[in-house]
């Protein structure tokens, strides 16, 4: 049988709903591997997505743990699907030339999340990114040496955007400052298109868009973006996740996440309401006509 590589977020996130069932029912992790005829440390690897968890084991473990609740059960099975799964599953397999594991483990989790708050003070964000101004971030990373690779990450930004749309669109609060406004990416005319397209998405009903003006000085967002996914299930895990040059960090503990949802709450109360927002992006827009 082929080796199965788990999602290593959605593998924690189940770990870490699986921890929480197995301290709710007051077992330690010696109790859970004689239940699962397993050793302490198989359970330990579990807990901590580091190894899939075979539907028998799921079973075993909620027998356990005494969980009764169809809803819970079923959500569990869901999740410990979507973390084996194979990466051939999703669409973003074809570009895997061009992804890194951690960029492919954002998509997985992006596909399947409910919301996304996002906060940016340089860009904007690439779920409401124009094909020109993805283009112009792309190639100013160096990232990618040729063209194709760029034209690859550029299609990926675009398919991505398809879970804005549909019969269950995902729910996109976008905290933008000034500068990602007034940011020359790609020149004028790029720069004019983008904020024309980000002025239409803002008026999706699914979609918030707020901007943080220059006028409001020192925030507490100033140490770097993030984004803040949240799940439709009940008891999932808030996830964040903060962006370098290296790669893609995940923040999953609870009190490291609340603090992220702090910070995001006060950066739309500072923000501009959403329809000021919108009226700002349109004069800025205008700014850069021919």
């Amino acid at each position: 049988m082929p080796n199965v590589k788990p999602s290593t977020v959605l593998g924690r996130q189940l770990g870490d709903e699986l921890r929480r069932l197995r301290e709710a029912a007051a077992m330690t992790t010696t109790q859970a591997a004689e239940a699962l005829d397993c050793t302490k440390g198989k359970i330990s690897r579990i807990e901590h997505g580091h190894v899939p968890v075979r539907s028998p084991d799921l079973v075993a473990l909620m027998q356990a743990y005494g969980v009764q609740d169809p809803q819970v059960r079923e959500r569990l099975h869901a999740l410990a699907l979507n973390a084996n799964r194979r990466r051939r599953d999703g669409w973003w397999h074809r570009y895997s030339t061009v992804l890194a594991d951690s960029y492919r483990d954002y998509i997985e989790m992006e596909d399947v999340c409910h919301s996304i708050r996002a906060f940016q003070a340089q860009l904007v964000p690439g779920l409401l990114q124009t094909p020109e101004y993805s283009r112009a971030v792309t190639v100013a990373s160096r990232s990618w040496r040729t063209a194709e690779e760029v034209e690859q990450f550029v299609q990926v930004r675009q398919a991505r955007q398809e879970r804005l749309t549909g019969t269950e669109p995902l729910e996109l609060w976008a905290v933008l400052t000034e500068g990602v406004l007034r940011q020359q990416v790609g020149g004028p005319a790029v720069l004019r298109r983008q904020l024309d397209h980000l002025a239409d998405m803002a008026e999706v009903p699914n979609i918030t868009v707020q901007v943080l003006p220059y006028r409001r000085g020192a925030h507490s967002g100033m140490f770097g973006p993030y984004l803040l996914l949240s799940f439709p299930q009940v008891s999932a895990l808030d996830l964040v996740l903060t962006e370098t040059a290296t790669g893609n960090i995940w923040i999953e503990q609870e009190p490291e996440v609340a603090r992220y949802r702090e910070l995001f709450d006060d950066a739309r109360t500072s923000a501009l309401p959403p329809a000021e927002s919108l009226g700002l992006i349109r004069r800025i827009a205008k700014e850069h006509e021919k």
